[in-house]
């Protein structure tokens, strides 16, 4: 193939020669229109293949073009490989984009970025939750106009962000705590990470609770000990009222002692997340050890009815299960006035699962405590259930051992008509 040079020194030639011709044939003025005709077609031919790059141009379409003939067809070429190359590009880097707004989007966190001027340039939905933003409608505003709280208006303004900025009371509903903090990148630009922190200070709330209930319980029967032994050192007592001031001790270690047991018993109940052991749990010999144990916590106070309308037997862990029941039948027990009545079950109902339940004639239990039964030491009435005995672990730890086997605590309660707690076990803990 000619080079360009050899083709335009060629059309000159020919633009010559055929001037010469006409010339001889002609005259001078046919022989100058000849030449010029000869060396206007290049100019025509480039002209027209410009024409066409500009419509190809145009339509954004010059990788698709037809490629001309001649000195044309290399410029073409490579104009047609350098646009392919940059749409290629170009492709990759939007897909890399993509990739990223995708991962983004998929962040558990909320994620802002911000200009140098703290204008929202990008947010994904997480944060448009947290804060009420719409990013279509909020794009290149100013961030401190659309989050109005002062704390987080002082933190940007202060300029250091080494550490993170608290944000409780937050959310569409007012009840989320976010944990916030500005990361510096590009140029001026900052990015916004917030992180729902919710349960963690819920979680960190529930161990100070749980601290503070646990000293105070611990507190006010080390307390008494310590009121009743400096009494028998002090004092010259007879032996009627040793005995006295000694059995009230003894009430108060037995109070300890039951704490320190649940306490503990707890502890190794959420340590254990595994299934419960598939041993087979006979319910007839369990419902005798209830029924001694109910009766005699009772002293003939309350009137017991124990019932087992099926054969099937629980598969389990026994020691958990029957600290379970026991712990819903000691339950009834102390919060059913005497002369009360308190009804226990075991049957299997229409979808084949197997129930035990224990209901009382206690004074019931308004509907706003009941989702909180469980938690630890929660009580209804705090004086009240000082004085039944009971720990305030029992609860949490029957929700324990139902979670370990599968099981759920169904709390019905009727404030004046008693209370009715069901532990309902799925079919494949059940053996006949």
């Amino acid at each position: 193939m000619l080079s360009a040079l050899t083709r335009y020194f060629v059309i000159i030639a020919v633009a010559f020669i055929a001037a010469f011709i006409v010339l001889s044939l002609w005259g001078p003025e046919w022989a100058i229109a000849a030449g010029i005709f000869v060396l206007s077609i290049p100019l025509v031919y480039a002209y027209i293949n410009l024409a066409r790059l500009r419509k190809f141009i145009l339509a954004d379409s010059v990788e698709n073009m037809p490629l001309p003939s001649g000195f044309w067809e290399e410029v073409f070429f490579r104009l047609q490989r350098l646009v392919r190359n940059l749409k290629q590009r170009i492709r990759s880097i939007e897909q890399q984009h993509d990739h990223f707004i995708e991962a983004f989007q998929a962040s558990p966190n909320g994620i802002v970025m911000l200009d140098e001027n703290d204008q929202i340039e990008w947010c994904n939905g997480i944060a448009e939750r947290f804060f009420g933003l719409i990013f279509k409608r909020d794009v290149m505003q100013r961030i401190n106009f659309l989050i109005r709280r002062p704390e987080f208006i002082q933190y940007l303004n202060r300029r250091k962000f080494e550490e993170p900025l608290l944000l409780e009371r937050m959310g569409p509903d007012s009840s989320l705590s976010l944990m916030l903090q500005a990361f510096p990148f590009g140029q001026k630009r900052h990015l916004l990470l917030i992180q729902d922190v919710t349960d963690l200070q819920k979680a960190d709330a529930m161990r100070r609770d749980f601290v503070a209930n646990v000293s105070h319980e611990m507190r006010t029967p080390i307390t008494v000990l310590m009121g009743f032994l400096e009494t028998v050192q002090s004092l010259d007592l007879k032996k009627d009222q040793q005995d006295q001031y000694f059995d009230m001790m003894m009430s108060q270690a037995q109070r300890m002692k039951s704490l320190v047991e649940d306490l503990l018993t707890l502890a190794n109940l959420e340590a254990n997340a595994l299934p419960a052991t598939n041993t087979e749990v006979k319910l007839q010999t369990l419902m005798a050890l209830l029924k001694n144990d109910a009766e005699a916590l009772s002293q003939g106070k309350h009137s017991f009815n124990f019932d087992i309308h099926s054969s099937a037997n629980l598969l389990g862990d026994e020691r958990e299960i029957l600290s379970a029941f026991s712990n819903l039948v000691s339950n009834a027990i102390r919060y059913t006035p005497d002369v009360g009545s308190v009804n226990v079950a075991w049957n299997v109902n229409d979808q084949g699962r197997g129930e035990f339940s224990v209901a009382d004639t206690g004074p019931g239990i308004a509907s706003e405590h009941l989702s909180r039964l469980t938690e630890r030491f929660y009580r209804v009435d705090r004086s009240r259930s000082r004085d039944t005995g009971g720990t305030g672990l029992g609860l949490a730890i029957v929700k324990h051992i139902a979670n370990r086997h599968q099981a759920q605590l169904i709390i019905e309660s009727t404030p004046g008509r008693g209370s009715t707690f069901t532990l309902r076990f799925p079919k494949d803990r059940l053996r006949s």
